[in-house]
């Protein structure tokens, strides 16, 4: 799955749907809110953070959530740079990632110094207060080759029921796997199988409400 982006047709103009898996890359209602309560909020976040706080991430996508948690770690005033870390197979294209950002806010700036940082592949992008890093290819490989820790995931894969691979049990025992003791995940889909494979993974999982007109999320805790 090396070097292919996504292809993506536009839907009211400014967001952007896969066609390979048929689905938009953030909420229709709003990305930004739904960023906030299900990754932030689903990680206590960021009451939680602390210097050399990691984050890792299942679609990196549009970037998005990347955009959120570093301007929620700028406004916390944390010293040194969030660690984040994005699993991602088919990465967008510099045009089409630049094209998405239109619908975000400024972020003070983050948002256009991302999209110019952006080459659409892999590797290490390093920006005032922040070091992200996007490991290109199937997660189900690049995860398990992996060898950091970290202490909150951001689960943001397409629906469960059109991209089955990114929620298998096998790869949620790699979530746990790369979660540091007291570690944390979040997710907008409250699918039972999903659950069920975290459950598995060595979390405490729970469902709570979801956003906008998704009824429940979840959340997982990994004890000490």
């Amino acid at each position: 799955m090396q070097n292919q982006t996504d292809q993506i047709t536009w839907r009211d103009g400014d967001v952007p749907v896969s066609t390979r898996f048929d689905d938009p890359f953030f909420s229709l209602e709003n990305g930004v809110a739904e960023t906030q309560h299900v990754f932030l909020d689903g990680n206590d976040l960021p009451a939680r953070f602390a210097r050399g706080f990691r984050i890792a991430e299942l679609g990196f996508g549009t970037g998005l959530n990347l955009l959120v948690a570093w301007d929620a770690w700028d406004r916390a005033g944390i010293a040194g740079p969030l660690h984040f870390t994005s699993f991602e197979a088919f990465p967008m294209t510099p045009d089409d990632m630049a094209r998405a950002h239109q619908a975000f806010p400024a972020f003070d700036g983050k948002r256009d110094a991302l999209a110019a940082a952006w080459q659409g592949k892999g590797g290490v992008i390093e920006l005032p207060g922040l070091r992200a890093e996007i490991v290109e290819g199937d997660a189900r490989l690049t995860l398990p080759a992996w060898q950091g820790q970290v202490d909150a995931w951001f689960l943001d894969g397409f629906s469960p029921a059109k991209n089955p691979e990114l929620w298998a049990p096998e790869l949620m025992l790699e979530v746990g796997a790369h979660t540091a003791p007291l570690g944390t995940a979040a997710t907008y889909t409250a699918a039972g199988f999903v659950r069920r494979g975290l459950g598995a993974a060595g979390f405490e999982v729970e469902r709570t409400k979801g956003y906008g007109r998704k009824r429940h999320m979840t959340r997982a805790r990994m004890p000490a």
